[in-house]
């Protein structure tokens, strides 16, 4: 299956964004997509995951809205597997609403994560605002557009792309890009979590410390897993995270 790659993703708020919603009760389903129509995006339905890999085969899919408890295969398990295979933005929406079910949906590669029952108005809410955080890397700052490099790596804030230093592409999230942009930006500094949850996730995303946490270290396993020559982003107890990278900057050609 074809999927979009990171720099596909933008700019989105020019044009009729396409989400994708994984809802298997129609009553939901049809609620969802009545209010994200109503703000000018373009909205399609599937009940499983059948029907979801479908439509991502034949439909450029800017955004998922996916329930966990599903027929079949469940959320969880399509969240993990489109994960391993796209950064498309992906925001659980689920019954489930206990503080594992959140931690776990983040961890696995969720960029946000709504219970039910939900006001529209927030979800919408949640949506536009994780095009936003996609769309301008979650930070006005001028170098977003730039390149950072550290030990061999490459970051193309512009392009939204990370590569190792066999040039090979480390796919991103776009929270964990956004994070990872905020801390390298800032090498040699310590952010606070909620500094950091400024920086990168904004008024209506996912907000709180413990999500920074779960992106720390799911940027880490890809660091090491990717062969990085050791962690670039260090705790500092009572503190928050620092990069120790040193890092070069320029500016991209636009």
């Amino acid at each position: 299956m074809n999927f979009p790659s990171v720099q596909a993703y933008g700019p989105l708020m020019q044009r009729s964004s396409h989400i994708l919603v994984v809802e298997d009760d129609s009553e939901i389903g049809l609620l969802i997509k009545r209010h994200l129509v109503s703000s000018d995006f373009k909205v399609t339905l599937a009940r499983n995951s059948g029907e979801m890999d479908r439509v991502l085969a034949s439909d450029r899919i800017d955004l998922l809205l996916l329930d966990i408890m599903l027929p079949g295969e469940d959320g969880i398990s399509i969240c993990r597997r489109l994960r391993a295979a796209s950064p498309i933005p992906i925001i659980i929406v689920s019954a489930k609403n206990e503080d594992i079910d959140r931690v776990i949906g983040l961890e696995i590669g969720a960029d946000d994560y709504l219970p039910k029952p939900f006001n529209p108005r927030e979800l919408t809410a949640r949506v536009k605002a994780l095009f936003r955080r996609v769309e301008l890397g979650g930070m006005a700052s001028p170098l977003a557009t730039g390149i950072l490099r550290f030990e061999g790596w490459e970051m193309d804030c512009k392009a939204r792309r990370l590569v190792n230093t066999e040039k090979a592409m480390i796919s991103l999230t776009p929270a964990e890009f956004n994070l990872l942009q905020a801390l390298a930006e800032r090498s040699g500094r310590v952010l606070n979590r909620d500094q950091l949850v400024e920086l990168t996730l904004g008024q209506f995303g996912v907000s709180n410390g413990r999500n920074i946490d779960i992106l720390v270290s799911r940027l880490r396993a890809k660091f090491e897993a990717a062969g990085a020559p050791y962690q670039f982003i260090r705790t500092v107890r009572s503190g928050g995270y620092e990069f120790v990278a040193p890092v070069s900057r320029e500016k991209s050609d636009d």
